[in-house]
């Protein structure tokens, strides 16, 4: 949209409306992370029940995963947990052997499915839908600049779609992805955001 007065970014108008605190925060919890305070908060658990309610009401099965998973479970995945730079979390292998923070929870919901150990029995038969909301743990490895805001932040809450397909005639993986697209901008735009 075009505005007659200049935009400001969302870490100043949550500044200024005292619900994200970023700066200063070092000495607590290092660069790359941040409070949320009072409707801030709020807003955040608002958010992910909105979108978990809208995928709930369309199929979805609801999930929630292991924040550790084991470095096979990562590379099961296509994620390099041992990489450098890694974006993955690795804990203290002295006291845990080959644990890891998820990052996404698409790597703990893909295990069900038989990628390791064989599906599940409630898991449903494709093409299956799932989401799942959860704190996803990120390295972000230096990309030359510092940014501000609740971009490139070592922990987040995210909710997310996983699906799998059968692959009888090819189109399958393309149609859900459509479908996960749509629903997407179906969410946006009930929450009269733009996108692109």
């Amino acid at each position: 949209p075009v505005f007659d007065f200049k935009p400001k970014g969302h870490l100043e108008l949550g500044e200024g409306l005292d619900i994200i605190r970023q700066r200063r925060l070092s000495h607590v919890s290092g660069h790359r992370s941040y409070y949320l305070c009072g409707a801030g908060a709020l807003l955040q658990h608002a958010l992910v029940t909105f979108t978990l309610q809208k995928l709930l009401s369309k199929g979805f099965l609801p999930m929630t995963v292991p924040d550790l998973l084991r470095g096979a479970v990562f590379e099961g995945c296509g994620v390099q947990p041992s990489a450098t730079p890694s974006q993955v979390y690795t804990i203290d292998p002295a006291r845990f052997e080959d644990l890891c923070l998820a990052g996404t929870s698409e790597v703990g919901i893909a295990v069900p499915w038989g990628v390791f150990w064989g599906p599940l029995s409630r898991v449903p038969p494709p093409p299956s839908r799932v989401v799942c909301s959860s704190t996803c743990y990120r390295t972000e490895t230096d990309t030359g600049r510092e940014p501000w805001g609740l971009y490139r932040v070592h922990q987040f809450t995210k909710v997310e779609m996983f699906g799998v397909t059968a692959a009888e005639r090819g189109t399958e993986s393309e149609e859900l992805l459509d479908e996960f697209l749509g629903l997407q901008k179906e969410i946006f735009s009930e929450l009269g955001l733009h996108y692109r």
